[in-house]
């Protein structure tokens, strides 16, 4: 890439802040649209699934910047973090208002709802997973754990695949966005696996 096209460290910073603040719009927007009355239906369901569906494209985005880099050129990898981070804070919010606005806090009924929707424990298991990358996504973690970390990173994975289990299960109907999440989250995982395979052969 011609140096010219290269953002300064303070540019790099800058974008990184943008990418935070369009991050988090759609949830702010999605909040004020309930708060105000303007969601159609039951508007803590409709916010919920909200912040799950951009929780889950947060994470894909995630893990496409190191096969964008591998594959096809395109350097990411300095937003890596944010949109892991968003990916994360996603999460939390979204299982935050399935706890406190949906169920109330009501301890008997989210029991029963663990126990009659297996996809509730397959969405907690993916915020669970993404809880210690989002604590050591900082450089004292990195430089701490050395090559743990990357090890550690990798819960991304069978995080993606919780997730998206989590998502297609929690529908009624398999429509095209889900079976587009499925392919998706099948193209990333096969790169890995892929390359995986390939160090096998040759190690």
């Amino acid at each position: 890439m011609n140096n010219r096209f290269r953002l300064s460290p303070r540019g790099r910073a800058a974008t990184i802040w943008l990418l935070y603040l369009a991050g988090f719009a759609p949830g702010l927007w999605g909040f004020h649209l309930g708060a105000s009355g303007q969601i159609i239906g039951d508007p803590v369901r409709v916010f919920e699934h909200l912040l799950g569906l951009w929780a889950l494209r947060f994470l894909c985005l995630t893990l496409a910047i190191t096969p964008l880099r591998r594959y096809l050129g395109v350097h990411l990898i300095a937003y890596r973090r944010a949109l892991g981070l968003l990916a994360f804070w996603y999460a939390l919010a979204h299982f935050a208002v399935y706890l406190l606005l949906d169920r109330g806090l009501n301890l008997s009924i989210i029991a029963d709802d663990l126990l009659r929707r297996p996809y509730l424990m397959l969405g907690m298991a993916a915020l669970v997973l993404l809880t210690p990358l989002a604590l050591t996504s900082n450089f004292w973690s990195i430089r701490r754990l050395g090559r743990g970390w990357i090890r550690l990173h990798m819960l991304a994975y069978p995080a993606l695949v919780a997730a998206v289990l989590h998502y297609v299960l929690s529908l009624k109907s398999v429509t095209a966005e889900p079976v587009a999440y499925m392919v998706i989250a099948a193209l990333l995982l096969g790169t890995r696996l892929t390359r995986l395979l390939k160090a096998g052969r040759t190690g």
